[in-house]
């Protein structure tokens, strides 16, 4: 029995080493630098207690970046998994082209983000991109900088999210599609239920877990993407597309005000946790397992 644990625990080793050096040790880090103040020259850090957390309280620009992550995240989650549920119930069926339309819908999320950004770069660019002689073609609107004016420019960052998501989720639906039982519907057929009806009290509640953990993963993304947007915008205008994760980068990498980044990480690391034990111990409580 010894031997079979401590064989086990050598296996383990490897992967627990790199979880701990490269996860639980530089957040237990963060939090520590988040009670000091930023290092300057031949000036060593202080201890500062729960200055930097105050200071993050009276920032305005703190506000308003959790204020576009909040809108950001209500918007790209159930975009993208409505989206993805379309999709995979889509190429699910028996329909002419099935690969190549599956292929298309995951394409997006093999491809780089920063290649996604110059794509939309150009869809963006007024006048001449894709986006403006499309809304030209149909309803005459003139040109229109879409990463360039505070109205539009968090709209235009969320479809980017989304488009980019939804293929990558849509792959788990259609796993999870592709494992519910056929009899299931041949019965649900018999009683003579509508594919409306089939589709509520079948195929929702079978693909459950699989939502919950699409969830999941959609809610940690809404706040850890940061590619495109330094890339397409660098949160502007006027912080307009400045995400939390965005000005994080911003404080550490272009003010080099590391005790700021690290207080502004230790809150977004509580939000995240609170974030994902809601959804596990809420609406995990929805969910139906077979």
């Amino acid at each position: 029995m010894k031997r079979t644990t401590l064989h086990a625990w050598l296996l383990l080793s490897p992967a627990l080493l790199l979880l701990v050096a490269f996860t639980h040790y530089p957040a237990v880090a963060t939090v520590w630098h988040s009670f000091f103040s930023t290092p300057r020259g031949n000036r060593p850090a202080r201890f500062v207690g729960t200055e930097n957390y105050a200071e993050l309280a009276a920032d305005p620009i703190f506000w308003q970046a959790l204020s576009n992550n909040m809108i950001f995240a209500a918007a790209t989650i159930p975009l993208s998994i409505g989206l993805a549920l379309a999709m995979a119930l889509w190429v699910n069926g028996k329909i002419r082209g099935r690969t190549a339309l599956r292929i298309a819908f995951f394409t997006p999320t093999v491809l780089p983000m920063i290649a996604v950004a110059n794509l939309w770069l150009f869809f963006y660019t007024p006048d001449y991109g894709l986006l403006d002689q499309i809304t030209r073609a149909l309803f005459g609107w003139g040109p229109t900088n879409w990463i360039g004016e505070t109205r539009t420019a968090l709209g235009a960052m969320i479809a980017v999210a989304v488009w980019k998501e939804a293929g990558f989720f849509m792959i788990f639906y259609l796993a999870a599609l592709q494992a519910i039982p056929p009899n299931l519907y041949e019965a649900a057929a018999i009683e003579g239920a509508s594919r409306a009806r089939v589709f509520w009290r079948v195929t929702l509640p079978l693909l459950g877990p699989t939502t919950l953990f699409i969830l999941v993963n959609a809610a940690i993304n809404a706040f850890r993407l940061v590619d495109h947007i330094i890339v397409m915008t660098r949160g502007g205008p006027d912080n307009a597309t400045t995400l939390l994760l965005v000005y994080v980068y911003e404080l550490g990498f272009r003010f080099w005000d590391t005790a700021m980044a690290a207080t502004l990480t230790v809150v977004l690391l509580l939000f995240l946790a609170a974030t994902a034990a809601f959804n596990f111990l809420v609406a995990e409580r929805r969910v139906h397992y077979r």
